[in-house]
C-alpha cells in the first residue's frame, strides 16, 4: 500500500501510525501492495468546505472519502489493484468526538481511517444491514491493528 499523508494542522498527530493502520488495512483486506491511498489532516475550516461542496451540509465533518477507481476488497490471493483515493479527516471535529465517547482523539482519527478507508471499497452505512455490516468490520480491523501493533 502507498500511502502519501500529510497534516495540514496544527494537531499533533502521529502520522506514522496512520499510515502502518493503512498498510495493515491494504494487507488484510487483500490490496495489492502497490494501491495508492491519500491521507490528509485538515481543519474545521478546511473539512466545511468540501462538506458542503459535495454532501450540501453546512459546517465540517469528521471524515470525508473520495474513491478513484471504484475499487472493491481483493480477496486471498487477488489482491485489488489501482488508486483508492482520498482520505480527508478532520481531527478538530475527531477530538469533539472522541471526548463525548469517552475515548482520545488518537483513537477516534485512527477509527476514522478504517471508516474512510471502507469508503474508498464501497462500504456505506446509509442502510441498517449496510451499517452493521461495516461497523462491526470496522471494529474488527482496528481491534486487530492494536492488537498486532501493541501486542
Amino acid at each position: 500500500m502507498n500511502t502519501e499523508i500529510s497534516n495540514e494542522t496544527d494537531e499533533s498527530i502521529d502520522l506514522d501510525e496512520v499510515v502502518a493502520l493503512t498498510e495493515y488495512l491494504g494487507q488484510a483486506l487483500h490490496m495489492h501492495p502497490g494501491a495508492e491511498l491519500a491521507v490528509t489532516m485538515v481543519d474545521a475550516t478546511a473539512m466545511a468546505e468540501p462538506h458542503v461542496t459535495w454532501m450540501d451540509l453546512e459546517g465540517p465533518t469528521d471524515v470525508m472519502s473520495f474513491p478513484m477507481d471504484q475499487l472493491t476488497q481483493g480477496q486471498p490471493g487477488a489482491p485489488t489493484e489501482g488508486q483508492m483515493g482520498d482520505i480527508i479527516i478532520c481531527p478538530e471535529v475527531a477530538a469533539a468526538q472522541a471526548s463525548s465517547s469517552g475515548h482520545t482523539p488518537r483513537d477516534e482519527v485512527l477509527l476514522l481511517t478504517v471508516h474512510g478507508f471502507l469508503y474508498l471499497l464501497g462500504y456505506d452505512h446509509g442502510e441498517p444491514a449496510e451499517k452493521e455490516e461495516m461497523f462491526a468490520l470496522q471494529r474488527h480491523l482496528l481491534l486487530t491493528f492494536f492488537a498486532a501493533r501493541y501486542d
